[in-house]
């Protein structure tokens, strides 16, 4: 289909999103209309008419939405020519071949993504400014070759004409989803003023010594609720009517990127995209985050810098993500294709021999990779985030906060202690409880299943069991936490690993306090419980005085 049959498709998807609500206020304006020549007056007309306006109110505003919804600017780096000739160069090279506009604007963002748009005029017939949007963590994960790619793809949508565009399809969205959202809040607010309503009355009740009544909202709202599920209804099909069209464009942009940057380097970039946008995620809530809690930050540069260390080092692991692409789009209504099915297209194309093009790291286009790092978290984070303390080094960080979490860690096994002795949950108040015979008491006030709680004897003990020992160890190792005696040793290949007192030493292997704790743990959970092996592990102020 071509720029002029999609732009046809789009307006009448458009004008639908208008004809539709033209129809519901010609609804609404033909039953006042009918109530009014059927004799409705007085109050009952009153309210029939002031319900049809508030339902029309929402329509009214969706229809004269006039200009196109333009997002927030992402928060990134902007950078010019004088900045990044290298880069700049490469994207001027890549527009050069692909036959269209360079862009006008790069901004350097935080996310594993690349994107273009463009500010078009007369919903898309008039061309404006462009920009590119290039994710510097895309830049980490990508060779120079697979970036050409990733770019000649984005510039396929310029030559297509798909940004230009890109604006007509926005604006029904837009305003589909403002009419949607109004129509919800309105319905929302419905109910809360029932809901209080009628907490109210339930209140003046149970003062007059009567028993409250049960709050009923179930009915509240039920009119704008229609509403709204009138215009998602034609949502759902201005996005599939939408949807072939958005999936061949990205077919035809693949192949411009096959054609410009090479099939092999078209095809791994597509492979790479899905592995670095999981393994960013993983990286961003395991690593750089770690310290927020506490509110610290990894070492300057280092907040997106350690990503490539993750990648090296996790090397083996990514290898495997490479061979499982997603067979799925990421939604139902999503423009783009399964990368399967992309790359099984790229890859069936014939070789053209330019498998060991451009293998250096993308990355390395930069002027001063490290400052640009380094820039990114002044441009993404918040004013307050950037307000934590820097730890010297990631150990600094992993020790501080795993701290944190040790001390503040809570179990169903501290309340469950805590209702049962009436004193407050400590390691050392558990242990007199379990030397005392007393454990499988304390194990009844636990939240268990129904088949746990109708269990009696040694099945019940089987089926806590496993729960107590992970609860325990957990308030042992707190214990070692609050006594700075526990240390964490950092890893970019695997997740931190826990040391207990001597695990370092050259006589003890590495397995050994694990082994000795998880036997000590054992020991005291037994059907014959002995708390000695714990005791003799823990610090002195942990044990009960002799």
């Amino acid at each position: 289909m071509g720029a002029t049959l999609r732009a046809l498709r789009a307006f009448v998807l458009l004008c639908g999103f208008y004809l539709l609500s033209l129809l519901l206020l010609a609804a609404l304006a033909g039953v006042d209309v009918a109530a009014f020549g059927s004799g409705l007056h007085g109050l009952a007309g009153g309210k029939l008419f002031i319900v049809t306006v508030v339902l029309a109110v929402p329509v009214v505003r969706g229809m004269f939405m006039l200009r196109t919804p333009r997002g927030e600017e992402r928060a990134g780096i902007p950078v010019t020519e004088a900045d990044e000739p290298r880069l700049w160069a490469l994207v001027r090279e890549l527009a050069a071949a692909t036959g269209t506009r360079a862009p006008d604007r790069i901004l350097l963002t935080a996310d594993v993504n690349a994107a273009v748009s463009e500010e078009s005029r007369l919903l898309g017939l008039l061309p404006g400014p462009r920009r590119l949007y290039l994710g510097v963590p895309l830049l980490t994960g990508l060779t120079e070759a697979q970036l050409r790619a990733v770019l000649a793809h984005e510039y396929g949508h310029f030559t297509g004409g798909d940004t230009r565009l890109s604006a007509l399809v926005v604006r029904g969205r837009a305003q589909i989803a403002r009419v949607i959202e109004q129509f919800h809040a309105q319905a929302d607010g419905k109910v809360a003023a029932e809901r209080a309503r009628q907490e109210k009355a339930s209140a003046k009740r149970v003062a007059k010594g009567k028993k409250a009544k049960q709050v009923d909202t179930g009915g509240t709202g039920a009119t704008y609720r229609m509403m709204a599920k009138i215009y998602t209804a034609y949502g759902k099909l201005y996005l599939r009517a939408s949807l072939s069209t958005g999936r061949a464009q990205e077919y035809a942009a693949d192949l411009a990127a096959a054609r410009i940057a090479g099939r092999d380097a078209t095809a791994s970039a597509l492979r790479e995209i899905p592995v670095l946008a999981s393994s960013h995620d993983f990286y961003i809530d395991s690593y750089a985050t770690l310290g927020l809690p506490v509110r610290l930050l990894p070492p300057r540069g280092e907040f997106f810098g350690g990503f490539g260390r993750l990648l090296t080092a996790r090397e083996e692991e990514l290898v495997k993500l490479r061979a499982e692409l997603p067979t799925e789009p990421a939604s139902p209504y999503d423009s783009h294709p399964p990368i399967a099915e992309r790359v099984r297209r790229i890859e069936a194309l014939p070789a053209d021999g330019r498998a060991e093009e451009a293998k250096g790291a993308a990355l390395a286009l930069l002027t001063d990779p490290r400052h640009t790092l380094a820039a990114l978290e002044d441009a993404v984070l918040t004013d307050e985030v950037r307000a934590f303390r820097r730890t010297a080094e990631w150990q600094e960080l992993l020790n501080a906060s795993m701290a944190e979490n040790m001390s503040s860690a809570r179990t169903q096994l501290h309340e469950a202690l805590a209702d049962y002795t009436g004193q407050p949950a400590t390691l050392s108040a558990l242990l007199d409880v379990i030397d005392d015979g007393r454990l499988w008491r304390l194990a009844e006030r636990l939240p268990l299943s129904e088949e746990a709680a109708a269990a009696k004897g040694r099945a019940f003990r089987e089926f806590v069991r496993p729960r107590l020992h992970w609860m325990l160890r957990t308030m042992v190792l707190a214990e070692f936490s609050a006594r700075s005696l526990l240390q964490w040793e950092f890893s970019w290949s695997r997740e931190a690993i826990v040391r207990l007192p001597g695990w370092a030493s050259e006589n003890t292997p590495d397995d050994g306090p694990k082994a000795a704790l998880e036997a000590a743990v054992e020991a005291a959970l037994a059907d014959h419980p002995d708390t000695a092996p714990l005791r003799a592990l823990l610090p002195p102020a942990a044990t009960r005085p002799a």
